[in-house]
């Protein structure tokens, strides 16, 4: 995946973001509901664009929009 804006968050910055704790974030990533992170190298991370979508999802589901697979973050042909 090519993320748009470059940037690779680490687990602390990622809690800042999104004002969740880390329990809450893997038991999200086990439900399907935010994204896995990805490995590079010896670190694991997610890239800035996907937490930017999951926050853009988030803020329209709670607005009554539309919101565009929100608990779709499962990869192809896992999950519901």
């Amino acid at each position: 995946m090519i993320n748009p804006n470059g940037r690779f968050e680490r687990l602390p910055i990622v809690m800042d973001r999104i004002g969740m704790s880390r329990s809450w974030i893997y038991k999200e990533i086990a439900a399907g509901r935010f994204p896995k992170p990805v490995k590079i190298g010896s670190c694991s991370g997610w890239y800035a664009g996907q937490i930017d979508t999951w926050i853009e999802q988030l803020v329209a589901s709670q607005q009554g929009e539309p919101a565009d697979g929100l608990a779709s973050f499962a990869p192809a042909g896992e999950g519901a």
